[in-house]
This record gives C-alpha cells, sequence and structure tokens, in this order.
C-alpha cells in the first residue's frame, strides 16, 4: 500500500547510472522505498514516498572460506513471522529486525549464521537467505509460506533443473536438514553458500557436495557471463 513514485523502468535506468557514476565493477546494490517526512505515529497519512539508490562494494558476504568450505549454522530460538503476522512476502526493513535478532544470537553463540523456523515448527529460512537440502540427489528448498521469493532461489531451481536434478518445494523439519546429504543457503549476498554444519550436526561429509559444486560453479559462470545458456538474466552497464 505504498504507491512508487517511479515505473520500474525508470528505476532500472537509475540502477544502472547510479552504478557508473559511482564506477562500480562488482558490488551490491540496493533501491529502498520509503515514508518520507510529515506526520509522526504509525499513521503516515499524506507523507510522500520517496527513494533511494545505494550501491557498494562487497565481497562474499559470509566471506570467501564460507563459499569454499562451507559453515556452521545454528537453529535460532527466535520464530520466523507468522504469515498473519506480518507480510511475509514483502522485502520491508521492519522484518529484518527478526533476522538481527536470530543473527546476533548465533554469531554470540559461535555459529556463523542463523536458521529459523516457521511458527509451526518447520523450517523456513536463515537470517537473509532461502535454504536447500539435497537428499539421493533430490533438492528440496522449503515453499513460499513464511519466507521471501528470491531471485537467487529461482537460479538455482532453474540450474538443477536444467543439469537434470528433481526439485521440489516441500516443507522439511531441522531434523530431516540433519540427515541431508548436502545444505546450502542462496541469497543475492551470499550467492551460493555451503553449510557444512547444523547444530553441531554434520552435514554430509562435512564439506561442500557434488551437487552443490555443479548448482554453485554453474552459477557462478551464469552472473559473470562465463555461460550463454543464462545470458538472459544479466544486463549489462555501457
Amino acid at each position: 500500500m505504498v504507491e512508487v513514485p517511479f515505473t520500474g523502468d525508470a528505476l532500472n535506468k537509475a540502477v544502472l547510472e547510479t552504478l557508473k557514476v559511482n564506477d562500480m565493477k562488482e558490488g551490491y546494490i540496493r533501491p529502498i522505498v520509503f515514508i518520507g517526512d510529515g506526520a509522526m505515529g504509525v499513521l503516515p497519512k499524506n507523507n510522500p514516498v520517496r527513494v533511494a539508490i545505494a550501491v557498494w562494494p562487497w565481497g562474499a558476504y559470509l566471506g570467501e572460506e564460507a563459499l569454499k568450505n562451507g559453515i556452521r549454522i545454528k537453529v535460532s530460538t527466535y520464530t520466523r513471522h507468522h504469515v498473519n503476522s506480518m507480510m511475509t512476502k514483502a522485502k520491508v526493513t521492519g522484518h529484518y529486525v527478526n533476522s538481527i535478532l536470530a543473527k546476533r544470537e548465533a554469531i554470540a553463540d559461535g555459529y556463523d549464521e542463523a536458521l529459523l523456523l516457521d511458527t509451526e515448527g518447520y523450517v523456513s529460512e536463515g537470517s537473509g537467505e532461502n535454504i536447500f537440502i539435497v537428499k539421493n540427489g533430490i533438492l528440496k528448498t522449503t515453499p513460499l509460506t513464511s519466507n521471501l521469493k528470491g531471485i537467487t532461489r529461482d537460479s538455482v531451481m532453474r540450474i538443477a533443473r536444467d543439469k537434470g536434478f528433481e526439485v521440489k518445494e516441500e516443507r522439511f523439519t531441522r531434523d530431516e536438514l540433519y540427515i541431508a546429504d548436502e545444505a546450502f543457503f542462496t541469497g543475492t549476498a551470499a550467492e551460493i553458500t555451503p553449510i557444512r554444519e547444523a547444530d553441531k550436526r554434520t552435514i554430509g561429509q562435512a564439506k561442500p557436495g557434488p551437487v552443490t559444486k555443479v548448482i554453485q560453479e554453474t552459477f557462478f559462470n551464469a552472473v559473470k557471463g562465463k555461460d550463454k545458456k543464462y545470458a538472459d538474466w544479466l544486463v549489462y552497464v555501457a
């Protein structure tokens, strides 16, 4: 219910211009729409809607070692938003307070990242990532209930199917994660980050598995323009 004062095409052009002005060769893009100055309180009334686009250099979100060797994760004591407590399909800044709490808890306990369950106890997503598990060559990812529909999630599903793997969007429990052959996070920042351990339980061989490696390699080749099969994913900055 926030009316964006620009068209999608205008925003896309502004993103490209921001990249050019900042001479960005690699990094992160964050467009943000927010309610501006005016009435205070929880009802913004006729406050203007503002738009900003930020870009900055950003390496591997969870570290280069994470991409290579995988990470250790902890199931958080914080639960993902109930579907009727928030608009769970929206990428809203306020939602991330939930993620911040989970991430800080995981780091304080010596882990690399948090995994949140939904209000019924099924796996939802990471603090800022979607999750996939692999069992007997079949990939499974959580359906779009309490979690966000990630662009990288969609990319991985297409890559996996192109490689001949079966992909299921299906709820699963944390103990199914524990006994998975492989697991990995996906996200614009996390890209394809393998998970080697969850709650002090080794996942598979405690290193990126063969399915993860194939998908990770294909994904990086695609986003770097080395795989023409996925050329339609790219927009070049002139």
